[in-house]
């Protein structure tokens, strides 16, 4: 398997907004359901928002109503779109498949500061 290529992150103030994307180029992707994680240092590799082939996307309580998960199935690709950042988003963000079966990307660095 390859690993996915995430792109997307940088500084941003409190209050903006960034819009990450991951190349997943899986031969499977348009039947798995994929996900964004996120780890913050000190803390643990977390799931942030799911999404299936097909279905009801799912978000960690901390980014509900501000982060919005999509994917284009065509391009292997899948998308964060992060609103109403705040610092505690400061992370490196990931994305795999929801059972963690790609191989880890390098991730992007997120970083919410004023």
């Amino acid at each position: 398997q390859v690993q996915p290529v995430e792109s997307g992150g940088g500084l941003v103030q409190p209050g903006g907004s960034l819009r990450l994307s991951c190349a997943a180029s899986t031969i499977v992707f348009s039947r798995v359901t994929m996900g964004w994680y996120r780890q913050a240092p000190g803390k643990q590799r977390e799931l942030v928002a799911r999404i299936p082939s097909g279905g009801t996307t799912e978000y960690a309580d901390s980014v509900k109503g501000r982060f919005t998960i999509s994917r284009d199935n065509a391009k292997s690709t899948v998308y964060l779109q992060m609103n109403s950042l705040k610092p505690e988003d400061t992370a490196v963000y990931y994305c795999n498949t929801e059972l963690r079966s790609l191989p880890w990307g390098q991730g992007t660095q997120v970083t919410v500061s004023s």
